[in-house]
């Protein structure tokens, strides 16, 4: 295994998993959760601010478990198409696609069983949540092959990993509403700076190879950038609160996630790699913050 990927060896897939179920967990990203908490989140900010979300613990459940089968659907999607790029970059060459060790009918049986999931899941919401559920499947089908036709892939990924703030508000009032949409529209914002961010990392890759980001469009810039993305995500979430009718404890408990934000815009350092993946990571508790900023709305 490579010194640059992004696996690493003997973690607790290696230490307690079988052999044979080892790839499949790389594959669905199991032994990196921050991709399942960026999708959960914005479940739990629709469900916990609409009025009477926040005692419906079962919905907080049913949304943790559909986050990580529905996250570790889109990373077995992204891994096909793109399996001949990951083989290329350092980071990514040792994905269970890219490398061979899992082939593609192996894959697909095994995104057939995620789905399926996911639609049980899915299922136990109230018709106008299943709805909305169902409404963003293409683009989670398409949002690999954005980066191949422009420099915006991440605002494809925060329509999709944003979704979830639509269907969590559904699920509790069986319709979307003012809130559920700003909520959705900062969800957005955030994910241009996380995965912006995020893209860094492998930017001198994407350049040779040809692949597009907003870490390569706005190059330098990208610190002033990030200061606009997340100022105006904390101004939609603002705005949500005071549609929704949110009390004084909700825009205080915003700040927390505000000054996460900044400090984040301040400290990064666009050159490392590491501090890069650090700094994406600490989005976690940003997206945290904002949903105990819900829950006491």
């Amino acid at each position: 295994m490579n010194a640059s990927s992004d696996i690493r060896a003997g973690d607790w897939v290696d230490r307690f998993l079988p052999e044979g179920a080892r790839p499949y967990a790389r594959l669905a990203r199991l032994d990196r959760p921050i991709g399942t908490w960026l999708l959960l989140l914005p479940c739990w900010w629709g469900t916990a601010l609409a009025p009477g979300g926040d005692a419906r613990w079962d919905l907080f459940l049913l949304f943790a478990i559909g986050a990580l089968v529905m996250r570790g659907a889109g990373c077995v999607i992204n891994d096909f198409w793109d399996r001949d790029i990951d083989a290329k970059v350092a980071r990514t060459a040792d994905r269970p696609l890219a490398s061979g060790r899992i082939g593609l009918p192996a894959a697909f049986a095994f995104l057939a069983a995620l789905l399926l999931i996911g639609l049980a899941v899915l299922l136990q919401l109230d018709r106008a949540a299943i709805v909305t559920g169902f409404a963003v499947m293409g683009v989670v089908v398409i949002y690999p092959l954005a980066k191949r036709v422009t420099f915006w892939p991440q605002l494809v990924l925060g329509v999709a990993f944003n979704w979830g703030a639509l269907v969590g508000w559904a699920a509790i009032r069986g319709t979307i509403e003012a809130p559920a949409i700003l909520l959705y529209a900062a969800g957005i914002l955030w994910t241009l700076g996380y995965d912006t961010i995020y893209a860094h990392q492998d930017k001198a890759d994407d350049a040779k190879i040809g692949v597009k980001s907003t870490a390569l469009l706005l190059g330098r810039a990208t610190r002033r950038w990030l200061v606009v993305f997340y100022a105006g995500a904390t101004a939609l979430l603002i705005a949500a609160g005071i549609a929704a009718g949110a009390a004084w404890p909700f825009y205080a408990a915003l700040a927390a996630a505000a000054l996460h934000f900044l400090s984040q815009a301040k400290t990064l350092d666009l050159d490392d790699p590491k501090d890069c993946l650090a700094k994406f990571k600490s989005n976690r508790d940003a997206g945290l913050a904002i949903t105990i900023a819900c829950l006491i709305a």
